[in-house]
């Protein structure tokens, strides 16, 4: 048995050195190929040289005998006497007739020579002819040696040197369009980038510690027969500990004795954190051309269902959610793994079946991967990222084969300025892909998901045009069998210094959509009439270089007319879009042309949102819609409410997006001859200037813009503020602080200048975040990266509000953002500012107040009596007590006792208490308070924080919550800390059971409906062995907040 894994093992090295010789083969037989048309080229050019000289040489020789009888005529004419003249006239004849006779005879000789070559070529192109077929019967000969399971991405198409003569050739015969041509509206996403509200569907991601780092690997919680096999399926004690030794026994991939066993060297170079597989080369060479590597008629072949590929790779267990290193094999359309190849003679762990069903979905890092199949999914991770990407191209091929559309794989893509699946031909050969075109150059995909292009055209100065397909016929596609007609549209890119490309498009519209596109990017629109009268002119405007004086402004096609349009200002790729860009012009024309009233501002809202949306869903659209607003600002009667209120709508949209290509420049120019502060259009013409530079410094929004920002337009000119909205920002000392923004500031940009104004350090110095509550009026709060925009932020907290309330608090509640501390770091003590210590007092005391922070009844009365110090200074009391009197204070006094045992004084010690006992613990706490008279606020928080910090947990944040058995956990409710050590269990009574430090957090996220955590700890003192738990405890929802913490000081430590 171990006698056939090792041939079976050198074959496999074996398959790899026939690949290279084919592909070498191929390229030589290429060179070869392109000699032969050299030479008949050189040969074609030598026979027209040829037939020149004879016909130069003819022409001589009748100019000279024209002479020569000339000369006859003037000697009879004069009577000349036959003499030494006529003698020498006569041998003038016989040496031009020798001369003639000479050139004959060279003609022939060069004639004789150009027919040898001819057939010494002929010779040269049998023998090259006789080789390949050679090498093919060889090549073949040899891999049917090898294996007849073994099928790799070896493609033995040797073709015949007589078929390249015709490779410059438009082959109809071989062009084929893979796509139906529709006219429906794009598909998009249903709710445009509300699919996944903060807000709502609140889901527990789950993390992984890759290289120290924590890495998303999937978005929602985990399921138990998730990455299931037979290796997971042990006994319950297995489950619980599974023995991870570091030193193992056993050959290693690289050592003599792996390779004695067969071990490939692919295996041995995917050991290594960076090592590159020999045939992933490929994915970092040139994308310009792949098509002059190996030539090939076809994008997949059937044989690819049984190419195999082999590797290691780390899947996570389905009981245990550990990593564990496994040997996988691809073969016959399914996958195998083993725990090292040696065991490929034995059963299998585990295998997986690759269906039509089957998705690929990239996780959050460069090296993990989801396969998910009908039953279960899978969390694979690669070595390097370049072993995932050959992984994902190897698993793609056989998942398009099996199913009609491409596989689904969620990426994420730079904005194009036009996408779309053409036909791309090329020297013979056609092949469906995904197009983009982004700024000037042309990407092409193998599906729309993909993140490396298969190639690239650089359009700058390219050749774009039509070709005419009107002399086809419908029998030569009909007989091809490739399902579609002459009805399609082609068009033809021809880069510099580059052989042309063909694309074939399926409808008139997609064919103007790409056809204008694609000659604005090669800059070859104003040579030749595309796109629409209105975008005609916005080129001629270009050419000109904007000239303020040209007539072009005042043509009727780009100024303000009271008729509607008829047709789009744009060329649109579909009917639908023609269609919606009426559709974008009437509600346009609505909110223009109604007066702006209060009765009446929430249907312009509605209006301006509903179409933005339109534009946010549909890229296509956004040209068109600043076409319009253009269009209808443009030479519009002045002092007149529709104008101010287009011009209104302008600004809104500025910071949403902005135009593609020549149109940005175009509304740049039209801004430009507007921007007066002195008129009231004027000054919205200036803010959109600045709201355009805005808007390309930050990137472009994803929501739709919100009512306080459309209100806030509406009602005051924004050229007046350079901050044209605000929002107060709440700390937990019951203040807030104003603070302005615009439609593009960031968060990171807005903590900016609210940690100016209250004299804060910077966030990621302090461990401060901000903090948004939720919709929903639960308790909960989401802390906002520093990326995210605050226009997106308010804007998707409204939707969300509407959607859980409709019509219920409609302009009457607005979002509240808090700004608190997230992570507190030791480190961060120094260089604390008063602010941030006053702050971070407040929220321990809200921690104290809730519970979450050990301290005993005397402990809480030290500490509520510190805080109300620095709350309300000192306390008044009144003079010596008399036995007749009372012995509380005064009913102000006693009013502001109550409030700060209200405040301050944890809830869990009021609960049971009496009048008499409440009536005594005021007392207690005023007595507490007196003892503190004179001192300051500050020097109050500094004994506060003192005393605070001696808790070993510090600034941990926690969390209730229940084990789930089987568990190491005996009690029956627990707290979960997470602080800046690791990840602490306490019993109820805040004493610590257990601390898992990060080093030792394999996985945690959500599983089913619980938290679960995979740690590992050393079995043994000294002993080197490690054992693996998993951890699942059930929590109160939302249950997010544990992970995103784990996550943040996974990342930071």
């Amino acid at each position: 048995m171990s006698g056939g894994a090792g041939a079976g093992s050198v074959g496999g090295a074996g398959i790899v050195d026939w690949q290279k010789h084919c592909v070498a083969l191929e390229m030589q037989l290429l060179r070869f190929r392109l000699q032969a048309g050299k030479i008949r080229e050189l040969l074609a050019e030598k026979m027209q040289e040829l037939e020149q000289r004879v016909t130069e040489s003819d022409q001589r020789a009748e100019s000279a005998e024209k002479q020569v009888h000339v000369m006859e005529e003037k000697l009879k004419s004069a009577n000349i006497q036959p003499s030494e003249s006529e003698n020498s006239l006569y041998r003038r004849y016989q040496e031009l007739t020798n001369q003639v006779q000479e050139k004959d005879a060279v003609i022939k000789r060069l004639e004789m020579q150009l027919e040898k070559q001819i057939l010494v070529r002929a010779q040269e192109a049998k023998i090259i002819e006789e080789k390949a077929a050679k090498i093919k019967d060889w090549v073949t000969f040899k891999l049917r040696e090898v294996s007849s399971n073994t099928v790799c991405s070896i493609f033995v198409t040797i073709l015949d040197l007589h078929s390249y003569n015709d490779h410059l050739a438009f082959s109809l015969d071989h062009i084929h369009l893979m796509f139906s041509a529709g006219s429906s509206l794009p598909q998009y996403p249903s709710t445009g980038p509300f699919t996944h509200l903060i807000y709502k569907n609140i889901s527990v991601p789950v993390y992984t510690t890759l290289k120290g780092k924590a890495t998303q690997i999937s978005s929602v919680p985990l399921h138990d027969d998730d990455s299931g096999s037979e290796d997971d399926s042990g006994s319950l004690a297995s489950l619980r500990t599974s023995t991870l030794g570091p030193d193992r026994k056993g050959s290693t991939p690289g050592s003599p004795r792996a390779v004695k066993r067969g071990v490939s060297m692919s295996s041995i170079s995917s050991e290594s954190d960076y090592a590159i597989p020999p045939d992933a080369y490929s994915l970092d060479s040139d994308y310009s051309e792949p098509e002059h590597k190996v030539q090939r008629t076809s994008s997949y072949s059937c044989e690819s269902l049984r190419e195999p590929k082999s590797g290691y790779l780390l899947k996570m267990g389905s009981q245990v959610k550990a990593w564990k290193r496994r040997w996988f094999i691809l073969r016959n359309g399914e996958i195998l793994y083993y725990k090292s190849p040696s065991d490929v003679i034995r059963k299998p762990q585990g295998q997986m079946e690759l269906n039509s069903s089957c998705r690929i979905v990239r996780g959050e890092g460069a090296q993990t991967f989801q396969l998910i199949t009908e039953k279960k999914t899978f969390y694979l991770t690669a070595d390097s990222p370049n072993i995932l990407e050959e992984w994902i191209r190897v698993l793609q091929n056989i998942l398009k084969v099996q199913a009609s559309s491409p596989v689904p794989m969620e990426t994420t893509a730079a904005k194009p300025t036009v996408r779309g699946w053409l036909t791309k031909v090329k020297h013979g050969h056609s092949k469906l892909v995904w197009c983009s075109l982004v700024s000037k150059v042309f990407y092409y995909y193998r599906n729309q998901d993909d993140k490396l292009p298969l190639g690239q055209l650089r359009m700058r100065e390219a050749a774009v045009e039509e070709v005419d397909r009107s002399c086809d016929s419908d029998e030569d596609y009909e007989a091809s069998g490739r399902g579609f007609l002459s009805s399609h549209c082609t068009l033809v890119v021809h880069p510099r210094e580059q052989s042309p490309t063909y694309l074939l498009i399926g409808t008139k519209q997609e064919k103007d959509t790409w056809l204008y596109h694609l000659a604005v990017a090669a800059g070859s629109s104003a040579s030749f009439k595309v796109g629409t009268e209105y975008e005609q002119l916005v080129g001629n405007l270009l050419d000109l270089e904007g000239d303020p004086d040209s007539a072009l402004w005042r043509r009727e096609a780009l100024c303000f007319c009271k008729d509607g349009l008829r047709s789009p200002l744009t060329t649109l790729p579909s009917e639908a879009l023609q269609t919606e860009a009426l559709k974008l012009f009437k509600s346009c024309q609505l909110f223009i042309n109604v007066l702006v009233e209060s009765p009446s501002i929430d249907y312009h809202t509605s209006l301006a949102q509903n179409a933005l949306q339109v534009c946010l869903t549909h890229s296509e659209l956004q040209n068109e819609m600043y076409c319009q607003l253009i269009k209808q600002t443009n030479r519009r009667t002045p002092h007149n409410y529709s104008l101010t209120q287009c011009w209104q709508l302008l600004s809104v949209c500025v910071a949403l997006f902005l135009p593609q290509q020549h149109f940005l420049w175009y509304l740049r120019q039209y801004l430009q001859r507007h921007a007066d502060p002195r008129s009231e259009v004027g000054k919205y013409a200036v803010y959109c200037q600045r709201s355009v530079e805005r808007t390309l410094q930050n990137g472009e929004r994803e929501a739709k813009p919100s009512r306080m920002e459309i209100l806030s337009i509406l009602l005051r000119n924004p050229y007046h503020h350079s901050l044209p909205f605000s929002i107060p920002v709440h700390f937990m000392n019951n203040t807030y602080q104003v603070v302005g923004f615009d439609g593009s500031t960031t968060v990171d940009e807005f903590l900016s200048t609210l940690t100016q104004r209250v004299g804060m350090r910077k966030p990621h110095l302090s461990g401060f975040a901000l903090f948004t509550d939720d919709p929903s009026g639960k308790d909960l709060e989401h802390c906002l990266q520093p990326s995210v925009k605050i226009c997106d932020v308010i804007s998707k907290w409204e939707q969300a509000l509407k959607e859980l309330h409709p019509g219920k608090y409609e302009g009457t509640r607005i979002v509240r953002l808090t700004y608190k501390s997230r992570l507190c770091f030791r480190a961060q003590a120094k260089g604390e500012t008063d602010r941030e210590r006053l702050l971070l007092a407040y929220q321990v005391n809200d921690e104290v107040h809730q519970g979450h922070f050990p301290v005993n009844k005397e402990l809480a009365l030290e500490v509520a009596a510190l805080m109300a110090q620095v709350e309300n200074g000192d306390l008044d009391r009144p003079a010596p007590f008399s036995p007749s009197s009372s012995s509380c204070p005064q009913p102000k006094a006693q009013q502001i006792l109550v409030q700060a045992l209200e405040r301050f004084y944890p809830k869990r010690y009021k609960q049971d208490c009496t009048m008499d006992q409440f009536r005594d613990l005021s007392e207690r706490l005023a007595t507490k308070w007196s003892v503190l008279r004179g001192r300051s606020a500050s020097e109050c928080v500094r004994i506060y924080l003192t005393v605070a910090r001696k808790w070993p947990l510090f600034g941990a944040k926690l969390f209730s919550a229940k084990p789930i058995p089987p568990s190491s956990v005996e009690q029956s409710q627990i707290w979960l800390a997470v602080n800046e050590d690791g990840l602490c269990v306490l019993d109820y009574t805040m004493h610590l059971l257990v601390m898992y430090s990060y080093q030792s957090v394999i996985t945690f996220g959500g599983c089913r409906d619980d938290l679960m955590v995979v740690v590992s700890q050393t079995k043994e003192q000294g002993g080197g062995k490690k054992s693996v738990e998993k951890l699942v405890f059930a929590m109160a929802k939302p249950k997010v907040k544990l992970p995103s913490r784990l996550y943040c000081y996974l990342v930071v430590t």
